[in-house]
């Protein structure tokens, strides 16, 4: 049989805003997952339209595709082009979960939650001819999935090919959250055996990983073991956790023993009033700052979660949490406009109230306004967001961010982490063109390298710093650009 699995571009590809290098980051996992359930005599066709053309003059018997919302309508594009070519066409992933009724048109058959238990009983169906039109997962578990089908991703073509998702879920239910709503009708959240999840890092080549898991610590138990199996393995790795898992107990110096250098925090917003309007709870009266320096006491980089747009926000707000960022060290932000995602508890409360002004899911990228806002207007809150960006990410707050940490060697890693992400795209765009992404692992692992430099090193890296300030970079990024359009 063959078999097409596709993960359409987002609409934001074909924004002016678009960053190759962000979506170029991590192949699509949840396909490769599937992909491991097909038999063996199966001709598998793995396609990412982020990083690749689509070939959609084949003629597969079987046709996979990944929705989220801001692809949505080039999923059901694409999916409606190969089912006029009389291919069976699957529809699964959160957007179809959310708005089954509107996926369902689109597909022979469509899939609500997780497929761990529900694609291979379809596959079951399928090969007696009797596949049902919906398959709604309820059983979560992770104890007897197969190996992930990697052969399929083309690794070179992605700077972290070594993404890895041992849990599922989060034990959290924000109000705001797009996969909250995924895992409805079952388990919440679950992880896999320990002894498989090391087995899966084992197979694994080179030294950096990417834990892409909501909330690597959502676990104790799990993490804890984790953690120690991975202690002697050699890795450095990069993952998600909250303020509370963070503060809490030893688990997050068990992480760093084991190679955490880098963890994504959603500290959303610094407003109580925010923070209880959003179900986020585990926020609550919770000391940001410390978590903050017990992160940085550890060498652990920080990449924190902000989201702008929330009640109690006002026209002070961007400027807040701009400098508190600076002021802290963080190493980098992602700022968002709120998103009602449907599916949501956020969107139901804000269409009974009237206030969604939009269900053109393309606009819903975290970029664009498309709620009625309270305290700012709508354009206030797109400017302050793209304010914010440009205000965090200029040269001279990167430099005073990295300069706010003690070792020498910690600045160095802010500096290279922050400037190299954000102020080199036509570097990025020029490797991503000459297919030489993956070349720039052994440079990311060197970044994410422990923090342990001699007295001696911190004068040698002191000196690179302050030479740093002196370089002008502009004419270097021009040239680079200028090759960049020429190839």
């Amino acid at each position: 049989m063959k078999v097409k699995m596709i993960l359409p571009a987002l609409a934001e590809a074909e924004s002016p805003f678009w960053r190759p290098i962000k979506y170029s980051l991590f192949p699509p996992l949840g396909l490769a997952t599937l992909a491991a359930y097909l038999s063996d005599d199966d001709e598998i066709d793995l396609q990412d339209q982020h990083v690749e053309t689509l070939d959609l003059n084949d003629s597969p018997d079987l046709v996979i595709i990944q929705v989220y919302i801001t692809n949505a309508y080039r999923a059901y594009k694409i999916a409606d082009h190969y089912k006029a070519k009389g291919a069976y066409v699957l529809l699964g992933g959160l957007h179809v979960t959310s708005l089954p009724e509107e996926a369902a048109p689109h597909a022979d058959t469509i899939f609500l939650g997780p497929g761990e238990e529900t694609f291979p009983q379809f596959l079951k169906d399928f090969k007696n001819k009797r596949p049902k039109k919906r398959y709604s997962s309820s059983i979560r578990t992770l104890e007897t999935i197969p190996p992930i089908r990697r052969d399929l991703i083309k690794r070179e073509r992605y700077l972290v090919p070594n993404s890895i998702v041992v849990t599922r879920g989060c034990p959290h239910h924000c109000d705001f959250c797009y996969k909250d709503a995924f895992f409805q009708g079952g388990k919440g959240f679950y992880t896999q055996r320990v002894d498989d999840a090391l087995s899966e890092i084992d197979r694994l080549p080179g030294k950096h990983l990417y834990f892409l898991d909501d909330h690597l610590l959502g676990n104790t138990k799990f993490a804890t073991q984790l953690f120690d199996g991975m202690k002697g393995m050699n890795r450095v790795f990069q993952g998600a956790a909250t303020v509370d898992s963070i503060l809490r107990g030893n688990l997050i110096e068990k992480a760093a023993e084991a190679g955490l250098r880098s963890v994504f925090v959603g500290f959303e917003t610094f407003s109580p009033e925010n923070l209880k309007q959003s179900n986020k709870k585990q926020n609550l009266q919770k000391d940001y700052i410390k978590a903050v320096n017990r992160l940085h006491s550890l060498g652990i980089m920080i990449n924190g979660s902000f989201v702008f747009g929330l009640d109690d926000d006002d026209q002070d707000v961007f400027k807040r949490t701009v400098d508190w960022g600076v002021e802290n060290g963080i190493t980098t932000s992602t700022y968002h406009v709120l998103t009602p995602y449907p599916g949501t508890k956020l969107f139901s409360d804000m269409e009974s109230q009237g206030r969604i002004m939009t269900k053109n899911w393309d606009l819903y990228d975290t970029r664009n306004v498309v709620y009625k806002t309270n305290k700012l207007t709508a354009q206030e809150l797109k400017d302050g967001y793209d304010w914010a960006y440009k205000e965090f990410y200029s040269w001279s707050n990167i430099y005073t961010a990295s300069m706010s940490h003690d070792s020498i060697k910690h600045k160095v890693k802010h500096l290279m982490y922050s400037g190299g992400w954000k102020k080199f795209e036509p570097l990025w765009n020029f490797i991503i063109k000459s297919r030489s992404l993956n070349n720039m692992l052994p440079l990311l692992e060197s970044i994410l390298s422990k923090v342990n430099y001699s007295k001696a090193d911190d004068e040698t890296v002191k000196s690179v710093i302050q030479g740093e300030k002196k370089i002008n970079a502009r004419p270097i990024i021009k040239k680079l650009n200028e090759e960049y359009k020429a190839s």
